[in-house]
This record gives structure tokens, C-alpha cells and sequence, in this order.
């Protein structure tokens, strides 16, 4: 799945959506009301988001509400965080040098 989150994320405007989305539900024609581009083209991309697990959808009568399904995160998180651990243990061990360093 996380190839998925990546390819999602590596369009603007899917990242723009999930913005819009921050927080809160919204209907497809809400969505589109922050854009400059066709109702169509913006469910072109909430459908790129829901396949990839990063937005759910709810349907109500004719309308579509989507908003952000932060489980849809969860791997991409894992992925980045890994990253992140090893920079801050490389720091830890360079304070950790230096400190031994002071104390000699």
C-alpha cells in the first residue's frame, strides 16, 4: 500500500486536497469549489486517493462526502519514520561523542 500513498502524494493537487480535507468532511462539489479544474477531474483524483486508503467516501443520496482516513498514513509514517529514528540516534551518538570528548 505504500506505493500507493507515494504515487498519491507525488500530484499537487491530491496533496491539496488532503488539505482541504484537514479536520473535517467534505462533499466532492465542496472539494471542487477550492479548485480550478472540472468536478470531474477532481473525482479523478479523490478516486486516487480512496484506492490508495488515504480518504474514505460516504455516500448520501447523491452526494459523496469524503475526508481523510488517517489509518491510510500508517505505512507511509512507518516508512519515513525509520529515517528519522536513524537520524536522531546518529545525533544522540555524536552528543554522546562529544560529551565523552569534554570529559577526557
Amino acid at each position: 500500500m505504500i506505493e500507493k500513498a507515494i504515487h498519491s502524494l507525488s500530484v499537487p493537487t491530491r496533496r491539496a486536497i488532503l488539505d482541504v480535507l484537514r479536520g473535517r468532511e467534505l462533499a466532492s462539489s465542496d472539494i471542487a469549489a477550492h479548485f480550478e479544474l472540472s468536478a470531474p477531474a477532481i473525482s479523478q483524483h479523490l478516486k486516487v486517493l480512496h484506492d490508495s486508503g488515504m480518504v474514505v467516501v460516504r455516500k448520501s443520496g447523491t452526494k459523496r462526502y469524503y475526508r481523510i482516513r488517517r489509518e491510510g498514513f500508517a505505512d507511509l509514517k512507518e516508512f519515513v519514520d525509520q529515517f528519522w529514528d536513524n537520524s536522531l540516534f546518529a545525533l544522540k551518538e555524536a552528543a554522546e561523542e562529544e560529551e565523552r570528548r569534554k570529559h577526557e
